[in-house]
C-alpha cells in the first residue's frame, strides 16, 4: 500500500509591536513561484532537509543550519528536491526599520545568499519563534537586535563601539522597572524612556554588565519566580499566566518546561512522576 503524500505545513504571525513578521513551514515538493519583496530584507534558516532556490541568476541549496540572506527585489522561489522536503524558519525585517538602524542603506547589501554562522543561524531561529509564540514586545526586540547585530558582518557594517560610559545606576533603574511592572507589557521604548538611556543598546550592554543577563531574561525570570509563588498556592495555572504577564497558560508552560523541566500542573501538585 502505497503511503499518502505529506502535507505542506505553513505558520505565519507579524508582531503588532515591532512589525517584524515570521514564518515556519515544512515543504515536500514546490514550495512557492518566483517573486520578490520590494521593501522587506529575508533571514531564514533551514532546520531540515535540502532548500533548493532560485536568487542571484542560479540555484542555490541550503541545508540544516545555514542561514539565507535575500536583499529587497531580489527575485526567488522554493522547492524541495528530495522526498522529506525541508523545514525553515524565516524572517521578513522592515527595510524603513533596518535603514534607520544602520543609519542609511545606501552602501549595504549581502555579501553572499548563503551564509554558514551558527550564531546567526540561532538568532533568527530564536525571533521566529519569539514572534510564532507570542512572547510579547520585550522578548521579539531581544531576538530582533540579536539578528541585527548577526547581520553587520553580512552587510559589510561595523559593529557598534562597546566601550562607551554608561550613566551610574542604569542597570538599576531598569531592574525595578522590570520588578514593578512584570505583569504589564514591557519594551525597550519603554526602559529606555524611565531610565534615561540614550538607546537600548547602551541599556542591554549596561544591564548585561550589572547582572549578567539582558533584560528580557530579567523580566521571563521575574515572571517565572512570582508564578511558583502562586501555584505553589494552589492557583489555577491558566489565572497564574494571566496574572503574572505570560501571554497565555501555553505560553507560561513552555517557559515552565525549559526553566524547570515540568510542566505549571506538576510543579503545582510537588509531584512529577515519568513523562512530563
Amino acid at each position: 500500500m502505497t503511503a499518502a503524500p505529506a502535507s505542506n505545513q505553513l505558520m505565519m504571525r507579524r508582531d503588532k509591536a515591532t512589525g517584524l513578521e515570521a514564518i515556519r513551514a515544512r515543504f515536500y515538493g514546490h514550495a512557492y513561484e518566483m517573486h520578490s519583496h520590494d521593501d522587506e530584507w529575508l533571514v531564514g534558516v533551514t532546520h531540515h532537509g535540502i532548500q533548493d532556490f532560485f536568487c542571484r541568476g542560479h540555484r542555490n541549496r541550503s541545508t540544516q543550519g545555514r542561514v539565507i540572506l535575500i536583499e529587497p527585489t531580489e527575485r526567488h522561489d522554493g522547492q524541495a528536491t528530495e522526498p522529506e522536503g525541508f523545514g525553515y524558519s524565516m524572517l521578513y525585517l522592515s527595510a524603513d526599520w533596518l535603514r534607520q538602524e544602520l543609519g542609511g542603506d545606501g552602501a549595504i547589501g549581502f555579501r553572499q545568499t548563503l551564509a554558514d554562522d551558527r550564531a546567526l543561524a540561532q538568532a533568527v531561529a530564536g525571533a521566529a519563534g519569539a514572534v510564532l509564540e507570542g512572547e510579547g514586545p520585550l522578548a521579539v526586540e531581544h531576538h530582533r537586535d540579536r539578528v541585527l547585530e548577526g547581520l553587520r558582518r553580512h552587510l559589510g557594517q561595523p559593529a557598534p563601539p562597546q566601550g562607551v560610559a554608561v550613566p551610574e545606576g542604569l542597570a538599576e533603574k531598569a531592574q525595578a522597572l522590570i520588578l514593578a511592572c512584570y505583569d504589564q507589557p514591557i519594551d525597550n521604548a519603554l526602559l529606555v524612556a524611565e531610565t534615561g538611556a540614550e538607546s537600548r543598546f547602551q541599556l542591554n550592554r549596561a544591564f548585561r554588565a550589572r547582572y549578567g543577563s539582558s533584560p528580557h531574561a530579567c523580566l521571563v525570570e521575574t515572571r517565572l519566580a512570582r508564578a511558583r509563588v502562586q501555584l505553589r498556592q494552589g492557583d489555577a495555572p491558566a489565572e497564574v499566566a494571566a496574572a503574572c504577564g505570560f501571554a497565555d497558560q501555553s505560553h507560561m508552560t513552555r517557559w515552565c518546561r525549559r526553566a524547570y523541566g515540568l510542566p505549571p500542573g506538576a510543579y503545582a501538585r510537588g509531584l512529577c512522576e515519568g513523562r512530563v
